[in-house]
């Protein structure tokens, strides 16, 4: 499930609507946009997001990942990179760069190499030319990162942020009415103790208790399980900050 502050999801919305009504537009001299980029901490919903926008056009959507690309020799990346947007012109897709800040870093990053640079150049190019039935979607965990050139490709930049409370609650209603599954704890009093965590975590949560609910035979009466689980769940973050305090 994907939960979206309202603005976030109005932008999304007017995407996919341009491109299922491209033809109108161009009849006013006018294209669909078609570049977005997805930034945010880990695990809160830039793949899922991508997924969904796919899933609403009815289109195939096409994964590029860094290391799938990376050659060891000279000249080796960017010739695949021109075979990935050769295939993604020959049809109405979504094309999605997961760690785009891997492909598409600062050229002016004095610690990397004339070929990494080189290929940065490449990717901005090819961006440029695909056509406006080919959804780009690049996800970055580290925007900063971004040439400033890349920044200027994408006509829509959303910030997918760790999740609120009220996103949180939202969260779980769907989960426990997508599993016939009560928790038997209000979904706000959850929410408050997972606040902090990414939607993935929050997924894990809830099928943590849902998995021990049904191995205990506490489906009917599952309070005290959440209850653990949350304790489970808050020591585990202490542990995660504890780490990341001492690094």
């Amino acid at each position: 499930m994907l939960v979206l502050a309202p603005e976030t999801e109005a932008l999304c919305r007017e995407l996919i609507a341009e491109q299922h009504r491209s033809d109108l537009l161009k009849t006013y001299g006018l294209s669909p946009r078609h570049k977005l980029l997805v930034a945010g901490p880990p695990g809160n919903g830039k793949t899922t997001l991508a997924e969904a926008i796919a899933y609403e056009l009815a289109v195939p959507l096409l994964v590029v990942r860094y290391e799938s690309l990376i050659g060891s020799f000279l000249g080796e990346t960017g010739s695949r990179l021109q075979k990935v947007f050769d295939y993604a012109r020959t049809q109405h897709c979504v094309l999605f760069f997961d760690e785009f800040e891997i492909l598409g870093k600062e050229r002016g990053d004095n610690r990397e190499t004339g070929e990494i640079k080189r290929v940065v150049g490449t990717l901005l190019t090819q961006i440029d030319r695909l056509p406006d039935y080919v959804v780009t979607i690049a996800a970055s965990n580290h925007p900063e990162l971004l040439d400033r050139a890349a920044w200027r490709r994408f006509e829509l930049r959303i910030i997918l942020p760790a999740p609120t409370r009220s996103q949180i609650a939202r969260f779980v209603e769907s989960f426990a009415e997508r599993r016939r599954f009560q928790f038997n704890l209000a979904s706000g009093t959850i929410a408050e103790k997972l606040l902090g965590h990414s939607f993935a975590e929050v997924e894990e949560f809830c099928v943590d208790v849902f998995r021990q609910a049904i191995l205990t035979g506490k489906t009917d009466h599952p309070h005290e399980l959440t209850q653990l689980k949350l304790r489970q769940w808050q020591n585990r973050a202490t542990v995660k900050a504890n780490s990341e305090v001492n690094e």
